[in-house]
């Protein structure tokens, strides 16, 4: 998942797992730098569901963040007594980065997976904008910016109860809309700067790779200089065995075509046979790249399995073993290790019977 794309359509997942890499603490620090003095707990009450909102802030704090993004990263203060230059914000990022961003929540194609491509978040001029919803649908949000002006809205009832399934789309976002289309309505605002530094390059859609001819959907994305070396060094396409099922669900299957991968289970794995187990708990053996005329044999510890096809399970047997796989000139093989369980004598639950078992393998 691009990072454009994520940030676009307001996926959790990605959201969590960057602020994971980064520390909560972090975070924090940097959302106090642009102005969200309400978030008064420590990083542990807040969790890595900060990324997702669950710090209470102002609405008055949400527009100096946005318009600090307007900015460049120049804190403005939204009213001041005595007029002065903007200052830069603590530590601030250079102001590609804050282009960069920019560009990312003012593309209409990029947040087209959750609000389609002509949602009421589309102006007719360029425009910067982010939308969000809190739990149980108690309020909506949407702000965003133009070179002119930074505009944010909020939807709720006062008395804090939850409105009846109002998303950040259905519920500010109009508003934001009308406020926008009335503030422009004489000059249409200029075009945000491009990010200063950055080249943009064609990538895979699917990999964020370079092109090969096996992509059948491309597009353009913004490289710094450091990143463009490798992109133009990269030799084959490659992504590590973790992304082979995902790759293998893709529309574009035949990235995987040129390479037979077994998916499941994977090199390495460990996993437990409960008592009274056999002949009822199953593993499926599954393939990815199989796309030629010819037929697939399995082979488990040297024995063939009387299967043809990308997918089968097999019931769970203790002991070690070896599954290939065959089409043609192409094949792929894995070990694992099936180990027996028993009930603990002293307290409930199950534990392992070999003595000889790596910490760092999976088990299911």
């Amino acid at each position: 998942m691009r990072v454009r794309i994520a940030l676009a359509n307001s996926l959790n997942i990605p959201a969590v797992r960057v602020l994971e890499k980064i520390g909560v603490p972090t975070f924090l620090e940097r959302l106090h730098q642009l102005g969200f003095t309400h978030l008064q707990q420590t990083p542990e009450y807040y969790g890595l569901g900060l990324t997702l909102g669950s710090g209470e802030v102002s609405l008055w704090e949400l527009a100096q963040a946005y318009h600090t993004i307007a900015q460049q990263g120049n804190i403005t203060p939204l009213i001041t007594t005595i007029p002065h230059a903007p200052s830069p914000m603590p530590h601030a990022p250079n102001p590609t980065t804050w282009q960069l961003i920019t560009d990312m929540l003012s593309d209409h194609y990029a947040r087209a997976t959750s609000f389609g491509v002509n949602s009421v978040l589309n102006l007719p001029f360029p425009a910067a904008v982010k939308t969000g919803t809190s739990s149980n649908f108690r309020d909506t949000w949407t702000v965003g910016f133009t070179t002119d002006y930074t505009v944010a809205t909020w939807v709720g009832n006062f008395n804090g109860e939850p409105m009846r399934q109002v998303s950040g789309v259905t519920g500010a976002a109009p508003l934001w809309n009308r406020i926008m289309l009335h503030l422009h309505e004489r000059q249409e605002p200029d075009a945000f700067p491009s990010p200063a530094g950055l080249t943009k390059l064609p990538i895979c859609a699917v990999t964020g790779l370079k092109p090969t001819p096996d992509c059948n959907s491309v597009v353009q994305e913004y490289f710094y200089p450091q990143d463009k070396i490798a992109y133009t060094t990269q030799q084959d396409f490659n992504l590590s065995s973790e992304y082979n099922e995902w790759l293998a669900q893709q529309p574009t299957s035949s990235l995987v075509a040129n390479n037979l991968r077994i998916l499941s289970p994977h090199d390495g794995a460990l996993f437990l046979l409960y008592p009274g187990g056999e002949g009822q708990q199953k593993l499926e053996f599954k393939l990815a790249g199989n796309q030629s005329t010819s037929a697939v044999e399995w082979w488990l510890n040297g024995e063939k399995l009387d299967s043809q096809t990308n997918s089968l399970f097999w019931y769970l047997r203790p002991g070690k073993w070896t599954l290939e796989a065959r089409s043609g000139e192409k094949h792929d093989k894995v070990s694992f290790q099936v180990d027996a369980a028993k009930i603990h004598p002293s307290r409930r639950g199950f534990s392992v019977v070999s003595s000889q078992i790596n910490s760092d393998r999976n088990s299911p």
